[in-house]
């Protein structure tokens, strides 16, 4: 009896050898991964729901913090392991709305989006609704706007 169970434990032992190696092995290779795609001019989610442009981040030193650029000249430093994962800019955005034909374009004029959503409604002519465009910029402006305020 007491071998029947000397080997159980012996079998378990080694399951949860082999299991810890196998998530060791993924979870270095994920790692292997952020940091090959974390580069100056890639947006990327922080632990703390934020998102941000990386301005500089080193893949060898883990404890040399990350610059990341949380808005147009407001550059934060986390620890590099405070980045949860690289946003891929063709992923798609959740939505609520399962029919794409309802999203509405942001630079589309205020009366489009009136007209679709509620015909019985007419907005205003000349009314200032506050709302104003809003101006994405590339990684590559991102780098040469920064470069640009270092000079100064």
């Amino acid at each position: 009896m007491e071998i029947i169970l000397f080997g159980l434990l012996a079998v378990m032992l080694v399951f949860m050898f082999l299991n810890t190696r196998k998530r060791q092995k993924q979870m270095k290779e994920q790692q292997e991964e952020k940091a090959s795609k974390t580069i100056p001019g890639a947006k990327v989610l922080l632990q703390g729901g934020l998102y941000g442009t990386v301005v500089s981040y080193d893949p060898v030193d883990l404890d040399k913090p990350a610059e990341i650029e949380l808005a147009p000249g407001t550059v934060i430093e986390v620890h590099s392991q405070a980045i949860l994962r690289v946003v891929d800019p063709t992923e798609p955005v959740d939505s609520h709305d399962e029919d794409a034909a309802d999203a509405v374009a942001l630079d589309a004029p205020v009366e489009d989006v009136v007209a679709d959503e509620h015909p019985d409604v007419t907005p205003a002519k000349g009314a200032d609704d506050g709302i104003e465009s809003i101006q994405v910029e590339t990684p590559e402006e991102t780098k040469a706007r920064l470069e640009r305020n270092d000079d100064n």
